[in-house]
Order: structure tokens, then sequence, then C-alpha cells
């Protein structure tokens, strides 16, 4: 197994999570995890209407910002989301965002 670059919780920037949660697609990917937990790639990016390039794009976008965590197992990637880091430095916030895209906060 191997993590791929993501920041240290300390480092997470409110302006990048926003940013990466402004984005429906993105954010259809993160409300898919809050509901599944870990998914790999290829099954978050199911029916998303967008190319599989794309899709990477919107994944490191969300890893990027600190918003989801990526390991790699052999040739598959599995994505979660840093529901605790979130948590701890941005009290409320995702809970807010999935509230209003799921209709509940903590599945």
């Amino acid at each position: 197994m191997r993590l791929l670059p993501h920041p240290a919780t300390e480092n997470i920037e409110l302006t990048e999570v926003l940013r990466a949660l402004s984005d429906p697609v993105r954010l259809e990917i993160v409300a898919r995890l809050a509901v599944a937990g870990e998914m790999t790639c290829t099954v978050a990016g199911d029916d998303l209407g967008v190319h599989k390039s794309t899709a990477s794009h919107h994944y490191r976008m969300l890893r990027e910002a600190g918003v989801v965590l990526t390991k790699q197992v052999g040739r598959l990637k599995y994505m979660s989301l840093r529901r605790d880091d979130l948590d701890r430095r941005f009290p409320g916030l995702l809970d807010s965002v999935l509230n209003s895209v799921l209709g509940v906060g903590r599945p």
C-alpha cells in the first residue's frame, strides 16, 4: 500500500477545501464517499458523466485540497473522506455541506 501525497491536517486550507467542493462533480464524489465510505476511484467515478481523465483531475483536486485520502494498493486507488481531519480543522463544515447535498450530516 502506498499513500499518495496529500496535505498534513494542519496544512489544510479553507479556501482550497471550498474550491474543491465548489464543483458539482467533485461534490458528487464527496457525497458518494460519505455514504459508501472507502471506494476505488473506478467505482467512485461510475456514472459521473465525465471522461476518465477528467475524473482523475477531480480526484487529484480533492486529494490536494485535503478533502480525501487516496492510497494505492497494487493497481487500484482507494479514496476515503478525511472527515476527522476536516472536522478538526473546520468543525461542522463537512456536515453542513453534506446536509445540503444529501439532506443528512453523518450517515
